[in-house]
């Protein structure tokens, strides 16, 4: 069940026809099983298994994109395979191995086979002193060289050696590799959806984010409702996969009313929404509202420069208004980056509880739009109009009237419904009702998104 079992799931669309929470907090958990043994990396074979997986559930358009490729001030980088990485003694043991844990691998490791001395090695180890029982995740993918990472204890059980040393990897001509999936709405406006996938065997980071942003993709695609804005969910490889869809994309950045990376959503913190640079897109507004409506604990953060792909979807030449959605921010918990954001390290009902606000504050998002009146000059003859009723006293007929009015004070171009829902404690869905009225009796005008 959800952590919030209170919260009447009825009020969401997305989720008042689903099933029971708990199967989905199940599923949730279990397709991150599935792809947690994945040696994922920016580039190669482990991403295209996982997105081969993820199109199992949702319909995905897979892009691959050449090496050498110029985005921006990047380049797309050669692709990397690695086949298998061990350390073993001159008895065959293996006393470090990749099949183990795909993270004892530094991830871009050029290809070595060879004989080393204990001190020939030791610069090629990494092992956290302090958490002498966790294997650490390191990576080098702009610069050629080659590790193993392994917990403090192996380090110091390894002996002197001579060792047998052996990375089968390759780096060649390929591509990067990212899925989309857009579903539709009724205009050409949209709010953005970002998961990284490059992270190998850590479940929090970021197999939880991939997991939501699936099954999101599934409530979204599956809803009988036509959505008002479309939602475009992409799964990429951090950073340089970011680049390389902000550069393959510059004609959509107009299009983007809002947006949302999702990454560290599975552990048992409160969720922590850190707003976008701009704070002025529709998940800014509707993130946090739903957060404190369905009375989920949770903090609020300013944006800062550093952190996930909303660095790069927010930097100063897309300028795009996308937050970040975590639950402890990245760095803050000690199993970071290490073996110890294992599969126990998340649960199903965190997921799941996640997903819940998601697709509720996507959902709410549907409905914020601004309008311009078209006749300020005093109220318009609504009567003549058939706006108005001759005759009142039903309640319904009072809250729709109501919602006209709010929406004809307030349609400035610039406050939105989500800024006279507050005001005036209307349903707002009800002023979207009265906006969409008045817009047919050409009162008011829908205006853009920022």
């Amino acid at each position: 069940m959800m952590t919030t079992p209170d919260v009447d799931t009825s009020e969401n669309v997305l989720f008042g026809r689903s099933r029971k929470l708990d199967d989905t907090a199940d599923e949730l958990h279990a397709l991150c099983r599935q792809l947690y043994p994945i040696c994922r990396s920016i580039t190669g074979p482990g991403v295209r298994e996982t997105l081969e997986i993820l199109s199992s559930h949702i319909p995905l358009e897979i892009h691959e994109v050449p090496t050498g490729s110029q985005i921006f001030d990047w380049t797309v980088p050669e692709e990397w395979c690695c086949k298998d990485a061990f350390i073993e003694d001159l008895d065959g043991n293996r006393l470090v191995d990749f099949n183990v844990n795909c993270l004892h691998v530094m991830g871009y490791s050029t290809a070595i086979d060879t004989q080393l001395e204990r001190d020939q090695l030791e610069p090629h180890l990494h092992s956290l002193p302090d958490q002498p029982e966790l294997v650490p995740y390191r990576t080098s993918y702009y610069e050629k060289n080659w590790g193993f990472c392994l917990s403090e204890q192996q380090r110091n059980s390894l002996g002197e050696g001579p060792f047998r040393v052996k990375i089968d990897s390759s780096h060649t001509a390929g591509s990067l590799t990212y899925g989309e999936l857009l579903i539709e709405g009724k205009t050409k406006q949209e709010i953005l959806i970002s998961t990284h996938i490059c992270h190998p065997s850590l479940a929090n980071d970021n197999l939880s984010g991939i997991s939501v942003a699936t099954y999101l993709g599934r409530l979204l695609a599956d809803s009988r409702t036509k959505l008002h804005y479309s939602v475009r969910i992409v799964f990429i490889p951090a950073t340089v996969g970011a680049i390389t869809w902000l550069a393959r994309n510059r004609d959509l950045y107009d299009n983007i009313v809002g947006g949302l990376v999702l990454s560290g959503v599975g552990d048992s913190g409160p969720l922590t929404y850190k707003r976008s640079r701009r704070g002025d897109g529709v998940i800014d507004h509707t993130l946090p509202s739903e957060m404190s409506r369905l009375d989920v604990e949770h903090e609020l953060r300013d944006y800062s420069p550093y952190g996930y792909d909303e660095r790069q979807f927010c930097s100063l030449g897309p300028n795009l208004p996308v937050g970040c959605l975590m639950r402890t921010p990245f760095g803050e918990y000690p199993e970071y980056h290490t073996s110890g954001d294992n599969l126990d390290f998340i649960s199903g009902e965190q997921l799941c509880e996640t997903l819940f606000v998601v697709a509720a504050a996507v959902e709410y998002s549907q409905y914020v739009r601004t309008y311009i009146n078209l006749e300020p000059n005093g109220e318009p003859q609504l009567g003549r109009r058939g706006l108005y009723a001759a005759i009142g006293g039903d309640n319904d007929q009072k809250t729709s009237q109501m919602a006209l009015l709010w929406m004809l004070s307030f349609s400035d171009g610039k406050t939105s419904t989500h800024d006279i829902h507050a005001r005036s404690g209307l349903p707002i869905v009800d002023l979207c009702a009265a906006a969409d009225r008045l817009e047919d009796a050409e009162l008011l005008s829908a205006v853009a998104a920022p």
